[in-house]
């Protein structure tokens, strides 16, 4: 099965930042979005893939992209089986279900199934 890259979120400690250079460089629209759990800004990146920048206490800038899959329970048991390490296990969100891994190389990446 192959997975497309469909989001890609910034997570920063600067979201005011981080919105205007993302919006003023590459012509992003930018949209906030307050949630229980703090500010999001969702980023119109255009050609259909959808982005955002999340405020956290990151010590560094880090850009996270979402896999489309089919089943994100299955995908992350078998990248944990393959040794990626679970930081976030598969929760529901509004949109659908998502993960998030880290692979032994150092890179992260979440797992997206979309509800149906």
């Amino acid at each position: 099965m192959r997975s497309s890259v469909v989001h890609l979120e910034l997570h920063t400690n600067d979201l005011a930042g981080a919105r205007e250079l993302y919006a003023s460089a590459c012509g992003w629209r930018t949209e906030r979005i307050d949630t229980p759990h703090g500010s999001y800004v969702s980023l119109d990146m255009g050609r259909g893939v959808g982005g955002g920048i999340v405020e956290c206490a990151a010590p560094r800038p880090l850009w996270l992209p979402y896999a489309d899959v089919a089943d994100v329970v299955a995908v992350t048991e078998r990248a944990e089986a393959l040794g990626a390490a679970v930081l976030l296990a598969p929760r529901e969100g509004p949109g659908g279900w998502r993960s998030v891994i880290a692979t032994p190389a150092g890179g992260e990446l979440a797992f997206y199934q979309r509800k149906r």
